[in-house]
């Protein structure tokens, strides 16, 4: 209820009439029946309008930091973050991993529509990274379809560690969904696995036309934060 209130009455207006958004192969999500959308990540705020511009609800797994900030933006954040959907995990590798995918495959379970950012952090420079292969194996042990999804301009509304979001229109494009049901029974085979996230990368890549690199995000984060800058704009001279 909670969440019906958020996006039909309190949030979504609001943010439609400001922002505009616009949608397209919205009629690649299914009715009904569960499915693993995999999109690109390009600021904090794709979280927010891929579930307000879908008709069905559906589930984001979100860093846990999320949901433990103090003070009064902490408990904003953790308000925000439950009333919207998503689902706080650990990412810290490991047994955090397994409960991760538990997770995922409970909400699959019901059904419903999981979010999943492949990439597994924030584009740092706008460019499409290197996926990881967990979201690879939720959606062979689900046996479910993989939506490819593709936000438009979202770094440049709210760039990362911008505070408040420039009004400007976004974009979001839904790409034809992908079946992966040839690699059954292979869920634990690191070759598969890798196989069908690089499947799952070049859809991104050409439904969105994004740089590719053959790397992960995290590493081109961490040489940015150390030097205390963005890292440099796939799109710049």
């Amino acid at each position: 209820m909670f969440y019906w209130i958020l996006k039909y009455v309190i949030v979504g207006p609001i943010l439609k009439a400001i922002f505009r958004p616009w949608i397209a192969g919205a009629e690649y999500i299914p009715k009904q029946g569960a499915a693993i959308l995999a999109s690109n990540h390009l600021s904090v705020i794709d979280s927010v309008f891929l579930p307000l511009m879908i008709d069905r609800p559906m589930s984001f797994l979100a860093k846990s930091e999320y949901f433990t900030g103090k003070g009064l933006k902490g408990w904003a954040t953790k308000w925000f973050m439950k009333g919207t959907g998503q689902i706080p995990i650990d990412r810290s590798g490991g047994s955090a991993s397994e409960a991760a995918l538990n997770t995922a495959l409970q909400v699959i379970g019901r059904g419903d529509l999981l979010g999943i950012y492949p990439e597994g952090t924030r584009s740092p420079d706008g460019r499409l990274f290197k996926g990881r292969t967990g979201l690879a194996r939720m959606a062979l042990v689900a046996k479910v379809p993989v939506i490819p999804v593709v936000m438009v301009d979202t770094d440049t509304m709210l760039p990362i560690g911008a505070s408040m979001p420039r009004v400007m229109r976004i974009g979001i494009i839904i790409g034809e969904p992908l079946d992966f049901s040839r690699y059954e029974g292979l869920e634990d085979d690191r070759f598969v696995l890798r196989s069908v996230t690089d499947e799952i990368m070049v859809a991104l890549q050409r439904l969105g036309g994004q740089e590719y690199v053959d790397d992960y995000a995290s590493k081109y984060r961490a040489l940015a934060e150390q030097a205390g800058t963005r890292a440099p704009s796939a799109f710049s001279s």
